[in-house]
């Protein structure tokens, strides 16, 4: 019998509390605008005992991070939180963390970042360390922020993989929504004790705990031949991609216990005759399925494909969902900055030589916390309808082509 709590609470708290229910042993905290109450509120519950847990007040982001990392190697299940600017710091240890193979879970509240300041969401900050090796799953509420920080922690210890879990700040991290909270027996059931990691922490036998590696293999003193780093780097790729399908079981065994199912890697609304597929990650998908409801009153047969899992990009089941459209419009908030949207241009490539591809249009939106009002998102598919020839993958041309780049709600041409 499944047993829940109704709690109205923002999507802060939804990741503190996904945090203590998935019995977190160490937490390092450094507080950054808009995350700062992930861990204030953690703090709290560990100074009234309420989560028996150590936390780690920090000097730093990249410190913060680097104390989830050696408590994950000796085998604590560590969290911490961060955005923007936080997570630039961090990023020498983001790469360090994903590549030591250790699956601490990682809370983003997404921020823009700067120069110029700006405290407001856009994806810039995660969207830019999307190569970095992580898994990064993508919400859209505050109900799907605590399950999927959960999730993630199945997903990180089964794959021996970091996870980002991302969602849009403000829109969702000081927002108050109802919240189905389970109850710790669920919670326990789904997610059991962290297993031995890979690392080997031990007095009685003491070794190097990431060496300098050569590019090839070599053998070790007893003269047995171990990989290089080249050899790592291939398996870190294997287990991410291997990661996809841990992302699916983990959504369907909480599906299963708690009766709420986010669609795994992606999700969709309207999406069986939509001829119109709208695309997006994060709480603007959720904007999305209202467009397409306007777009349906005015019988033009649209849907929504929302991203949920970015890394590993699931290629083959948005080309899948995707293949006979006439049209998908991807809007991205953030800019890979000389090219196009980072969504837009995955999918892109996804779908390049594909049958049945449909032509691609991107758009960037919401950049700094700019508000995209559903009747611009209305507007914006209106005008990817008219023009015909944008980013359509058949032709190489398009494929690597970012003109068909919309800026959505831009005021001027030109910036001073």
């Amino acid at each position: 019998m499944r047993t829940m709590t109704t709690t109205v609470m923002t999507g802060n708290e939804a990741a503190a509390t996904a945090a203590k229910l998935a019995r977190v042993q160490v937490v390092a905290a450094y507080p950054i605008t808009p995350q700062s109450p992930v861990v204030e509120t953690i703090s709290a519950w560990v100074e009234s005992g309420e989560l028996p847990a150590e936390f780690v007040a920090v000097e730093s982001e990249h410190s913060a991070l680097s104390v989830c990392i050696g408590a994950s190697t000796v085998g604590a299940r560590a969290f911490t939180a961060t955005s923007a600017n936080g997570l630039a710091y961090m990023t020498e240890q983001v790469w360090w963390a994903a590549g030591a193979r250790l699956p601490i879970v990682m809370c983003i509240a997404n921020r823009a970042m700067a120069a110029p300041w700006n405290v407001l969401n856009d994806q810039q900050d995660s969207m830019s360390v999307r190569d970095a090796g992580w898994v990064q799953l993508y919400c859209r509420d505050n109900s799907e922020i605590l399950d999927t920080t959960v999730q993630a922690f199945r997903i990180a210890e089964e794959c021996d993989l970091p996870v980002m879990v991302c969602y849009d700040g403000f829109l969702l991290s000081h927002t108050m929504m109802p919240v189905d909270v389970p109850d710790a027996a669920t919670v326990d059931a789904f997610l059991p004790p962290r297993p031995a990691p890979l690392q080997v922490v031990d007095p009685a036998d003491p070794r190097n705990v990431g060496p300098v590696v050569m590019a090839a293999p070599r053998a070790d003193a007893d003269g047995e031949p171990h990989g290089g780093y080249f050899e790592i780097r291939a398996d870190h790729q294997r287990a991410l991609l291997a990661a996809a399908e841990a992302v699916e079981r983990a959504n369907a065994d909480w599906a299963a216990a708690t009766g709420r199912d986010w669609g795994g890697l992606t999700w969709d609304y309207r999406l069986d005759d939509a001829d119109i597929v709208l695309v997006a990650a994060g709480s603007l998908a959720t904007q999305l399925t209202v467009a397409a409801d306007e777009l349906r009153d005015a019988r033009i047969a649209a849907g929504v494909l929302g991203i949920r899992c970015y890394r590993p990009f699931p290629a083959d089941e948005i080309a899948a969902r995707l293949a006979g459209r006439a049209l998908a419009i991807v809007f991205d908030k953030a800019m890979s900055y000389g090219y196009e949207g980072p969504i837009a241009g995955d999918i892109k490539t996804a779908l390049f030589g594909r049958e049945e591809a449909p032509r691609v249009h991107g758009v960037v939106c919401g950049l700094g916390g700019r508000d995209v009002p559903v009747s611009e998102l209305v507007d914006a598919v209106r005008r990817a309808m008219a023009t015909p020839t944008a980013g359509a993958p058949a032709a190489p041309s398009a494929a690597i082509d970012a003109a068909s780049t919309e800026w959505l709600g831009l005021a001027e041409k030109s910036v001073s």
